[in-house]
């Protein structure tokens, strides 16, 4: 079963490599959402608002629904990273979602119940860079390779 196991591995693409990680990486920050002293003021954290008071690693305002959404966009990297156009559309379309999330949270007043994600100035600025990095992996990694020839 080991060998199996080394053989799927091995025959991962690139491009579902990269989704694989991002998928862990998410699913490691959404659980770490939910551990007090990872996140600080967790006795404050809120459902859904931007009254919520918890902070991932001190920096990055999170909430109950902020670290739902970390956990199933992580599973679904980890689900869609099994083929290499899932992988991709993965990151070229969670890239998008997190500019999108970016864009969100700079026009959004912070106090405001608009801000029911919650989103902080940190947060803004990490979705930005992971928006770029994950349409910059999957367009970079599939580029010239036949499942990007594939999907058009």
């Amino acid at each position: 079963m080991t060998t199996h196991a080394h053989a799927t591995a091995r025959a991962r693409t690139p491009v579902q490599q990269a989704a694989l990680l991002v998928g862990v990486v998410f699913l490691l920050v959404g659980i770490l959402g939910f551990i007090p002293g990872v996140t600080t003021d967790y006795d404050a954290m809120e459902f859904a608002s931007h009254e919520s008071g918890a902070e991932l690693l001190g920096v990055f305002q999170v909430s109950i629904l902020h670290n739902l959404v970390h956990l199933a966009f992580g599973t679904a990297g980890l689900l869609l990273s099994r083929t290499a156009p899932g992988a991709r559309s993965f990151l070229l379309v969670g890239g998008a979602v997190y500019l999108v999330l970016w864009v969100y949270g700079l026009i959004v007043d912070h106090h405001s119940d608009a801000n029911f994600v919650p989103l902080n100035t940190a947060d803004d600025w990490l979705h930005f860079v992971l928006g770029i990095a994950m349409i910059a992996l999957g367009a970079l990694l599939t580029r010239g390779h036949a499942t990007h020839r594939a999907r058009r």
